[in-house]
């Protein structure tokens, strides 16, 4: 379903980034976990294109946050939910509507190099960025705790970085 999303995004014009999960496993190349949903980033004036291409290509859509925040859909089982981006007066990366609107997000988060697993290559937001969103995920949505997963795929992820030899996480 990535593969399948990559390709219509790329048709109509969209564009889109692997977030949680599937991005930290895209960095480090190898399935780390099981996944129950995919988890992307989108900008917000491709998300009528990219929208109409899920469609037609069988995604059904769920009820969800505002439909300026986040797109979710459901394929074969598989929750999908695009987050939707947009940039400030000061072209830095914020979330598109909702009660977050223009709330920033981590900089540098779309600039890292395409990830790959096999032989499949997506884009996916920065390790640092993934790091940074999975600890202060429970900050910015208060109420929201802390997962066992999310503090896993830190440890993951700060692993791979330093195996990389990007620096410190």
């Amino acid at each position: 379903m990535i593969s399948e999303t990559v390709e219509i995004a790329h048709a109509t014009g969209a564009e889109v980034w692997l977030r949680g999960g599937w991005a930290m496993d895209f960095f480090i190349g190898e399935v780390t976990r099981d996944h129950v949903d995919i988890d992307w980033f989108a900008w917000a004036q491709d998300a009528s294109a990219l929208s109409a291409g899920l469609l037609r290509s069988g995604y059904e859509p769920l009820s969800g946050p505002p439909a300026d925040q986040q797109l979710d859909f459901r394929k074969q089982d598989v929750e999908c939910s695009f987050a939707l981006l947009t940039r400030d007066r000061f072209e830095r990366i914020v979330v598109a509507g909702g009660p977050w609107a223009g709330e920033k997000w981590p900089e540098g988060m779309l600039d890292a190099a395409a990830g790959r697993i096999g032989t499949l290559r997506c884009r996916i937001i920065s390790p640092r960025a993934q790091i940074e969103i999975k600890q202060m995920m429970p900050v910015w949505v208060p109420g929201r705790p802390r997962r066992m997963k999310d503090t896993e795929d830190i440890a993951r992820l700060e692993a791979a970085v330093r195996q990389q030899g990007n620096g410190p996480a």
